[in-house]
Parts: C-alpha cells; structure tokens; sequence
C-alpha cells in the first residue's frame, strides 16, 4: 500500500508567495511515494478541523503558511489519539517564521518540500496553556502582540523588522501588567512589560535571547520576562538587549520551567504563536514531552 499524504496550505500566509509552486511543491511528494490529498484553507481554524478528523488516516501531513497555521495544524494533531499521529513536515510562507529557524528549514519553499517529506524525523515538546496548544511560544506584552496587530502591508514590505519597529514603539507606551507568577518552587511578583514562555530560537524576529541554550525536546521551557525599567537610563540598555544577540539588562529576568503559572488582577491579553489566545487572569502553561513528531533539516 502507498503512503499517503496530506498538504495543509494557507494561499493567503505571508506575501502569498506559495502562489505558483504548489504544481512544484506536490511533485516533491509524488516523487518521494506518496498519494497526495490537499486541502486550502479559506478561514481561521480550518486547518485544525481537518487534521482532527481526517488526520489519522495519513502518514504524514504537510502543511505550509505562517507560525498561525503550524499552530492550527499542531493543534489538531494533539486531538489525535497518540498512536494515529502522522509525522508533520512543514513548509514556512508566513512573514516572520519564527519556529522554521528552530528547525532550520530552507526559506525557498520547494526545498523545504524536499526536506518535508526526507528531512530529519525529529520529536519535540509542545506547550498546553488554559487547555489549548502552542508550539513554540506563549506570551504578553510588547513583542507579542505585534504579531498580530502589526498592519498586513507593513509585514509584506519590511518583514521581520516592521515586528522590531512595532514592539519598540509598544515596549515605551505599553502599560505595565502586575503579575505573580510561580514555578517549581519559585514565586516572583512585580510590574511587567512582557513575558514569554517559548521553545524556539526566535520570537517575533528576535533572535539570541537565549543564546544557543536551547533545545527543542528536553521537556522545559526557556522563560523570559521584562520588568518595568526603573529609570530612564535603563530604556536604551533594555531595548538593546532585547533587539541584538544575548544582550544583559537589569530588567530582564529568564529562567526555564516545565510548569509556570501565571496570575493578575486583571485581564491580560496572551497571544500563542503569533495569534490571539484570548484575555486571561490566570494562566497555567505545562510542556507537554515529545508528544509529536516533526520533520527538520539534518
């Protein structure tokens, strides 16, 4: 019996650019002895529909657009019963491609093909926050949510770098979140501007947070979390270390946790994966161990 294989796209993902390599990217999989079903997907949470019900009857799925269809993917994997979730292959065609940097995919999509469906069989952690999935950050705060409010054609024109501009911009008016926040045996409380808790060697198109202490399976998360600077002197010190490679601050605190929970009198607002995920005053995030199974470069 053939193998068979579902490709997941997303048309619109990124500068649309998977717009004529599809006949390419299919004859990839063809030649690599596979049935290739495909589906597009036209609307938010599509692709998770899906692969939820259709899933277990393929060995693997592929599934191209940006760190927002990865997710819905992903998530429709973890509804999957453990034995029935096909290797995942994917396909970067989103702006900032955050998690394909972890993987070190090729940016030129019939390549990535090619390693989709040859590529190394990797199994990595995946993150449970308030009971949905994320799979390679969940956070607040500036640098989070510019994700997704960062205007479609300022992402297209500058790419990565209209994050940086926008995260700046938020990072100097943004109004601090009180928080408390507790892991393992630890508790910390104070006035944030952002956090994040992330398996991933860039977040919102920053890269070196973390230096190259990172790895994708070993069961914890790398935590970062800005505190509100305590004088003007401080603003350019943080902003530098936040934009450039391993740069220090008094105001950034990191530490890594297989369970954080997050609490604050009011609600803040979470994104996951470059998307919404809804206004929370408690959170509970848990690193779910090797759970899935995806294709990377050697």
């Amino acid at each position: 019996m053939r193998k068979k294989l579902l490709f997941v796209y997303n048309p619109h993902a990124g500068k649309s650019k998977i717009r004529g390599k599809v006949s390419d990217i299919l004859s990839c999989f063809i030649r690599a002895g596979y049935v290739v079903e495909v589906y597009v997907t036209q609307a938010a949470m599509e692709a998770t529909e899906v692969v939820k019900k259709r899933g277990g009857r393929f060995q693997r799925i592929v599934c191209s657009g940006g760190d927002g269809t990865l997710n819905e993917v992903i998530s429709g994997l973890m509804q999957l019963p453990p034995e029935k979730r096909p290797i995942l292959g994917y396909i970067p065609a989103g702006t900032t491609n955050d998690f394909a940097r972890s993987l070190k995919l090729p940016t030129d999509m019939v390549k990535a093909a090619q390693v989709a469906v040859k590529g190394e069989e990797f199994p990595i952690d995946i993150g449970c926050a308030n009971q949905s999935y994320f799979t390679y950050v969940y956070g607040f705060g500036a640098f989070t949510e510019v994700s997704y409010e960062t205007p479609q054609e300022m992402k297209k024109v500058l790419g990565h770098q209209a994050y940086i501009l926008e995260g700046a911009k938020s990072l100097m008016t943004l109004k601090p979140h009180h928080m408390k926040i507790t892991w393992e045996d630890q508790t910390i409380e104070d006035e944030f501007l952002f956090g994040s808790v992330s398996n991933s060697y860039s977040v919102a198109g920053m890269k070196g947070l973390w230096g190259k202490e990172i790895r994708l399976n070993d069961g914890a998360f790398e935590v970062t979390l800005v505190r509100q600077p305590q004088n003007v002197l401080e603003w350019p010190e943080l902003m530098a270390a936040l934009i450039t490679k391993g740069g220090k601050s008094p105001s950034i605190i990191q530490f890594k946790a297989k369970q954080i929970h997050f609490s604050s009198p009011e609600e803040v607002r979470w994104v996951k994966d470059g998307e919404f995920a809804g206004s929370w005053q408690e959170v509970d995030i848990e690193n779910l161990h090797l759970p899935l199974t995806i294709v990377k470069n050697a």
